[in-house]
Formats: structure tokens, C-alpha cells, sequence
């Protein structure tokens, strides 16, 4: 995997995909080379659910929350419910983290035809919170965001399971 935070393209659209596609990449490579034990290690003593196969579910499912449910207004077939709101990362523990990173980037293949099918002010046709409709703008910047917090975790998961830094 070569990843990359250069766009091949000057443009905001080119910009914004190539640091989501990084940030993304970036949480696969913080997996490299995790066996079954060290995906579903939780080494933080109050977050028993942080763990590398937790967060790559949780980054694979609110990807689909964003694009899918949100923007587009399709199904939302999210695992969270309101009475088990970390269900993604419950159920994280029981699946193969090679079928977690692929589930991952088939829901960022199907993001990028959406991304690349909308114009960047296009809103989201449902609404968040006090009933805005996002841009798909704010959506893709919110997962940068939210990827790249979440990179820092898997920073840390790993260095404190295996040792292994840097990536």
C-alpha cells in the first residue's frame, strides 16, 4: 500500500478525497501485521472497548452512517442501537480483522462513486442535529476528522499491545 496525502489534482475535490483515502490508509496500516489476539487487545484500563478491530468497524460503520444514510438517505443499517451505542465495536471482537479491513475498504469504494458523483455543495437529504442538512463538503471533512482522531487511538492501542510504532 502507497499511501499519500498529494492529490494528482489541484482541486478542493481531488484534495479532500486524497487525505481521506490517507487517513484511511493509515488506519489499515496501524493493523499491519496484528494476529487475532492483538486486534481484540484492549489495552486502556477504562475503555475496555478500544481495541484495533473495534475501531476499524467503528470507522467501516460511520462511514456508511455519513454517505449512505445521512447523505444519500438510504437505509441505515448502522449495528449501534440507542440501548448499545459501541455495538460496532462489541461485535468487532467476534470477526477476523482481514474481513473487518476489507468490509472497511469496500465502504470506502462505494464512498468514492458517491463522492465522485456529487457536487461537493450538494446536502445531505437527511438532517443532523437542530434539522441542518450538511453539505457533502462538511460530511467528507467530518470524516478526515474523525479518521484521523481515531488513527491516534490505534497509535496508541498498538504501541501499548506490541510495541510497534511509526506507520
Amino acid at each position: 500500500m502507497t499511501r499519500t496525502d498529494m492529490p494528482a489534482a489541484p482541486d478542493e475535490r481531488a484534495h479532500l478525497v486524497t487525505f481521506l483515502d490517507y487517513v484511511r490508509d493509515t488506519a489499515i496500516a496501524k493493523c499491519d501485521g496484528l494476529g487475532a489476539d492483538g486486534a481484540r487487545s484492549a489495552p486502556l484500563p477504562h475503555s475496555p472497548l478500544m481495541t484495533a478491530a473495534g475501531l476499524i468497524s467503528h470507522l467501516r460503520w460511520v462511514e456508511h452512517y455519513w454517505l449512505e444514510a445521512v447523505f444519500l438517505g438510504e437505509e441505515d443499517r448502522t449495528p449501534w442501537t440507542r440501548e448499545d451505542p459501541d455495538r460496532e465495536m462489541r461485535i468487532a471482537l467476534d470477526i477476523p480483522l482481514p474481513r473487518l479491513i476489507a468490509e472497511y475498504r469496500e465502504q470506502s469504494d462505494r464512498l468514492r462513486e458517491v463522492i465522485a458523483g456529487h457536487d461537493l455543495d450538494a446536502t445531505a437529504r437527511r438532517p443532523v442535529r437542530d434539522g441542518v442538512h450538511v453539505s457533502l463538503r462538511w460530511i467528507l471533512l467530518h470524516l478526515i476528522e474523525e479518521t484521523a482522531r481515531h488513527n491516534g487511538h490505534l497509535d496508541a492501542i498498538r504501541e501499548l499491545t506490541d510495541g510497534t510504532t511509526g506507520t
